[in-house]
């Protein structure tokens, strides 16, 4: 399927950018589709699907959240000749008692990841947990950067994964035929506590800061304050809930079995992130 371009959507998102990036070092043709950039791709306009799809026999989908869209999607994929479909999901979907799903985003993963297995196709699941980019690109980059993380995580760990590990893995899924059927539940090699990890940050910054754990109804009201809605403001605030639960805090074997080896360390990506200038010192 090489002479193929490889089909990757949310190709400017976290892990999307890093699985192009990846392809295209291997010599491999890449259609990086998204709102905006090389190939226009939008979830709500599904005028842009077919354009996506022309020529393509492998796709990694990053859906989003709240939306089943995925099923129509795979739908005009498999009358493309799409042969392979990698999905990005996440950990904890199997578990209702996960978190609080006050925005209705479950019932679409859950309904994405069966169209997939449903589809007929070559399939892959990756089921990331917390990414450790969230520190540096993502949910708490501004906090890390002003040098005080708030939020009410209590002493809660998660075994945050590195989302360079998470591309690796998806682009195994896209190019080699050993991954068929395969559910990747991926995480880093131990989980860390909040302060543990900003701990780990400021040793890799030569920064001082600092993690303060803070009441849900505070967080709340600290968003509010900053302009969010208050049911964003809210849906936030239970996004945190497994975290502070410990429910993401076990390690999954997916790296090692997708890879051959272990995950990267969260010390290993905070000393990378820092090298990279991922963060003022």
């Amino acid at each position: 399927m090489s002479e193929h371009p490889i089909l990757v959507t949310g190709a400017t998102g976290k892990s999307g950018r890093r699985v192009v990036a990846r392809l295209r070092a291997e010599g491999l043709p890449v259609r990086a589709a998204a709102r905006t950039g090389e190939h226009v791709f939008d979830w709500s306009e599904r005028g842009t699907w077919d354009a996506a799809l022309e020529g393509v026999r492998s796709v990694y989908v990053v859906q989003v959240d709240g939306t089943k869209l995925v099923r129509p999607f795979i739908e005009r994929a498999v009358r493309h000749g799409v042969r392979r479909i990698v999905l990005a999901s996440g950990r904890g979907i199997d578990d209702p008692d996960y978190a609080n799903d006050s925005n209705g985003v479950l019932a679409g993963i859950v309904d994405s990841e069966a169209a997939v297995r449903e589809s007929g196709l070559d399939w892959t699941i990756s089921r990331p947990g917390w990414f450790a980019q969230n520190f540096s690109e993502g949910f708490f980059a501004d906090a890390i950067r002003a040098g005080e993380l708030r939020l009410p995580a209590g002493d809660g760990a998660a075994s945050f994964v590195d989302a360079d590990d998470i591309a690796a893995v998806v682009v195994a899924a896209l190019t080699e035929d050993r991954h068929a059927g395969r559910i990747y539940e991926l995480s880093g090699p131990r989980a860390l506590t909040l302060t543990e990890a900003v701990a780990t940050i400021s040793e890799a910054t030569g920064r001082k800061i600092r993690y303060v754990p803070i009441t849900v109804g505070d967080y709340v009201a600290e968003l509010v304050a900053q302009g969010l809605s208050s049911r964003d403001a809210e849906a936030f605030a239970d996004v945190i809930e497994p975290l502070r639960e410990g429910r993401d805090e076990y390690v999954s074997d997916g790296v090692q079995r997708a890879l051959g080896r272990p995950p990267r360390t969260f010390a290993e990506f905070a000393e990378a992130t820092a090298a990279a200038a991922g963060w003022p010192v």
